[in-house]
């Protein structure tokens, strides 16, 4: 017989992936009231760990938790990278390079003194480590978005390159300010010698996934156009590339997630000349793992608001989600021509998900408990009121956009049909 802990984590595998059959058994159906697989799994999560005796639990404070988490993020930085259409960078590199080289930037910096004025109390790394778990875009729970012909290509196709290049850029900046939050907890800091680690972290990730990206996008290339690799085996060559990645990083003392998000950048190019699905297989994995941590998300949302809810952390963040991309936004949009409408768009729709949990969860693993919970609370208000406001914006902006146009309101002109 299996002990009770094994017992109640096949139990867990088990209800996750029954109530992911009948999401996806009824998903045309609920898709109609914008209800997505992360809220279905969110809203799951919350239901079957609540209580003083649920019926499942986990335990985020294992290596093993800790190590699933990130390999979640690994994977999904390397999809993300590997997705980013190129076309779509040449074409906008201008606006692109605005909304990444300069409205990211002053969010990150917006986030950390709207933090510092509500919570001048935390220390300023545990702020700065806020800052980057509320910053992140993560387009899933609002997938109905960049999926409807209402609105115009050209701005779905800026924020899928966005969403995708986000989660890279923001990663090495998240480690940095963590390693930095946890080193100030001893009375002999070393902030130089942390930033000297972390930059040699970085380096090594970029060398290891600069390598393996080339090398196997390289040898897939030439062994499918060879009629050496079967159809199926290329999807799970390319499966292997991130885990590669990471696992050598991290063995040579180099940032895994960097190196996850830099093969997919340079394997890029030669899955142009793969079949169109190679990367379907690790597509799938990715969003099947992230589901099932959208379930886990639902007990962090019980675990955090059993003794109440906190106004401060409400209203900080409300302003999260409400103006701190849509303010950097709107500047550095200024002057591209683009009417107001999209840049209020853009502004706009800077959704949190997978990429906000992940952090956060890393974080209250690495950080005291006061620190974490403080950090757990934030991500979790932040997230849920993503999910709703943006959620509930979703279809009022595609008939926005579809008065504007003249397109049809129809259910021919909606998304995913």
């Amino acid at each position: 017989m299996p002990s009770r802990k094994a017992q109640d984590s096949m139990l867990a595998v088990t209800v996750i992936a029954g109530i992911l059959f009948v999401w996806a058994v009824l998903s045309h159906r609920l898709a109609r009231w914008s209800v997505t697989a992360p809220i279905a799994m969110m809203a799951a999560g919350i239901a079957m760990t609540s209580g003083s005796d649920p019926p499942l639990r986990f335990d985020f404070d294992t290596a093993g938790f800790e190590h699933a988490v990130e390999v979640v993020l690994a994977l999904l930085l390397f999809v993300d990278a590997n997705e980013v259409p190129g076309g779509v960078i040449r074409r906008e590199k201008g606006m692109v390079a605005r909304l990444l080289g300069g409205a990211l930037p002053l969010t990150l910096c917006l986030a950390f003194l709207t933090a510092y004025a509500f919570f001048p109390d935390q220390p300023g790394w545990i702020l700065a480590v806020l800052a980057t778990v509320v910053v992140p875009l993560d387009l899933a729970p609002t997938a109905a978005v960049v999926r409807d012909k209402r609105i115009p290509a050209r701005l779905r196709d800026v924020l899928n390159v966005e969403g995708g290049l986000n989660d890279g850029i923001l990663s090495p900046v998240f480690l940095l300010c963590l390693a930095a939050a946890v080193e100030s907890r001893t009375r002999s800091a070393d902030y130089a010698e942390a930033l000297l680690d972390a930059v040699a972290s970085a380096a090594w990730a970029v060398a290891v996934g600069s390598v393996i990206g080339y090398l196997a996008g390289w040898l897939l290339r030439r062994s499918w156009a060879s009629g050496w690799a079967q159809h199926a085996a290329t999807r799970l060559g390319v499966l292997t590339v991130p885990v590669a990645a990471y696992t050598l990083s991290s063995a040579l003392g180099g940032n895994g997630f960097v190196a996850s998000f830099v093969a997919g950048v340079c394997i890029a190019p030669a899955m142009r000349h793969l079949p169109g699905d190679a990367v379907r297989m690790t597509d799938d994995l990715v969003a099947l793992m992230c589901l099932a941590l959208w379930f886990v998300f639902g007990q962090t949302v019980n675990e955090v608001f059993w003794d109440g809810f906190h106004l401060s952390v409400i209203l900080y963040a409300l302003v999260s989600v409400v103006l701190m991309r849509a303010i950097p936004v709107l500047l550095v949009l200024r002057g591209t021509g683009l009417p107001l409408h999209d840049k209020l768009f853009l502004g706009w729709m800077g959704p949190r998900g997978v990429t906000s949990i992940v952090f956060g969860l890393l974080a209250a693993v690495e950080l005291s408990a006061h620190s974490a919970d403080f950090i757990a609370r934030v991500m979790v208000m932040t997230v849920m009121l993503s999910i709703l406001l943006h959620g509930l914006s979703a279809e009022p902006i595609g008939r926005a956009y579809a008065r504007r146009t003249g397109a049809r309101t129809d259910d021919a002109a909606r998304p995913g049909t």
